[in-house]
């Protein structure tokens, strides 16, 4: 049948339509797409360039890396306009952060105290050895132990000798004959018995026969058969070689006695330290275990001409009284000298760099830069060294830090650079090198003996 149904279409449903975009608002979404259209070409670009030098063939990365070194040098040279010779430039936040702390150099009074250890002993010239001038046998002993106290004229010991009894007899007929003789017509005669009569006097005094002794022979007329051996002066026995029927000879020390109402403080000081004291000059003792709640005070009166060859230190005498035996000989003690000085140019002890042979000062210089500096000074005094030269009146220098600051601005580069009168331009943290807050660019690092193999593209090509 060629009748054909006319059938209508079904109308869908409305659809909404699209909504337009104002004029302005048109404009900014076209922007909003070429600058992230641009953005993506950026990176890609960028992305291609480092993955060209990394992994593309050697003369591609040479061919980037003196554009790059340049680039580095030009930011270097634009950190370091204005720099002072021979210095490095280190950001004031980097200074806080590592601690860096200067201090002026000064004239100041470089005034010492030298303190160290010491030791009480006898006062030597107070000291003595009890000996007896003929031989014999200990019959008592007056004094029976060591450290025993004894005053002067106390009887130590009695001793019993042949050879003394013998010579009181002879005194005693010498006694006899020149009272008998004496008066003879003859002037000889009264002179020879004289004579012996001294003669036997005198050698008992040598045997160290007391006059008391000898007074009390004439009086008596009875031979002594010991003899007393007495004290000389006050003090306290240290060694005792005295007992009770003990054979002595003159070469036997019987005792030994001091007198302890003064002392001596031997103190020991460094050769460095011994130039500074001098004979007179006081010194304080203080006692570190609590023997005296006091400090003493003495002088110097003497000091020693040798150094103790196994601590390599000198020694210097010091005398103290000691009226109530308070203070006990081989105690240690704590002496402090006080040395006065001058004025003098001095540095900090903590700003010295001391490297065995010299010695260097990081001076602070204007604009955060830092340069160090080889200086001359001489012996420490307290927490100064003098300055001998090398540096100025009213220098700063680094008191703290000063190895963290070796560390970021290599500063064994930049003492070469300034024995050479130039800058390092090996990059390798020479003078006028930035650091901390404005920092370096590092350069890339130029390829290694051993290349990566080149990239064949032509795989990339046929695809």
């Amino acid at each position: 049948m060629s009748d054909q149904m006319n059938v209508e279409p079904v109308a869908s449903p409305a659809e909404p339509a699209p909504a337009r975009l104002q004029p302005t608002e048109h404009r900014s979404h076209r922007w909003f797409v070429y600058g992230g259209i641009a953005v993506v070409s950026l990176l890609t670009g960028a992305g291609g360039a480092i993955l060209a030098v990394r992994s593309g063939p050697v003369e591609a990365r040479q061919a980037l890396e003196p554009a790059i070194d340049h680039g580095a040098q030009q930011a270097v040279s634009t950190a370091a306009a204005g720099e002072p010779s021979g210095g490095v430039y280190i950001s004031a936040a980097r200074q806080q952060l590592i601690g860096v702390r200067t201090a002026p150099v000064e004239r100041r009074a470089l005034e010492s105290t030298i303190r160290t250890v010491g030791v009480l002993q006898y006062d030597e010239t107070r000291v003595a050895e009890i000996h007896t001038k003929i031989a014999g046998w200990i019959e008592r002993v007056g004094v029976d132990f060591v450290g025993k106290p004894v005053r002067r004229g106390q009887v130590l010991f009695t001793v019993y000798s042949p050879e003394l009894v013998a010579t009181q007899k002879e005194y005693l007929l010498a006694l006899r004959a020149a009272d008998e003789l004496g008066r003879s017509a003859y002037e000889d005669t009264r002179i020879g018995a004289s004579g012996m009569l001294a003669a036997t006097r005198e050698r008992l005094k040598l045997w160290d026969v007391s006059e008391a002794q000898i007074e009390r022979l004439d009086t008596t007329g009875e031979v002594q058969k010991s003899i007393s051996v007495y004290s000389p002066f006050n003090g306290v026995v240290l060694e005792r070689n005295a007992f009770p029927g003990q054979y002595i000879g003159p070469e036997t020390a019987v005792f030994k006695i001091a007198d302890l109402s003064a002392i001596w403080a031997h103190g020991q000081l460094f050769e460095s330290e011994l130039r500074r004291v001098a004979v007179g000059q006081n010194a304080h003792i203080e006692f570190p275990y609590g023997q005296t709640t006091r400090t003493l005070t003495g002088r110097i009166t003497f000091i020693y001409p040798d150094v103790d060859p196994a601590t390599r230190r000198g020694r210097v005498r010091i005398e103290l009284k000691n009226p109530g035996l308070e203070l006990k000989p081989e105690s240690y003690v704590t002496v402090v000298i006080h040395t006065p000085g001058g004025m003098e140019l001095a540095i900090p002890r903590e700003a010295v760099i001391d490297t065995g042979t010299k010695r260097y000062a990081i001076l602070a210089r204007a604009g955060g830069y830092f340069e160090p500096r080889e200086i001359q000074t001489g012996d420490p005094v307290d927490t100064f060294y003098p300055v001998v030269s090398g540096l100025q009146h009213g220098d700063m220098v680094v008191t703290s830090a000063q190895f963290l600051v070796d560390s970021e601005t290599n500063l064994q580069a930049a003492m070469q650079s300034m024995a050479g009168h130039g800058h390092a331009t090996d990059g390798s943290g020479g003078g006028g090198s930035p650091v901390g807050g404005g920092s370096r660019p590092r350069a890339v690092a130029s390829p290694s003996a051993q290349e990566p193999a080149p990239v064949d593209h032509s795989e990339h090509q046929r695809r």
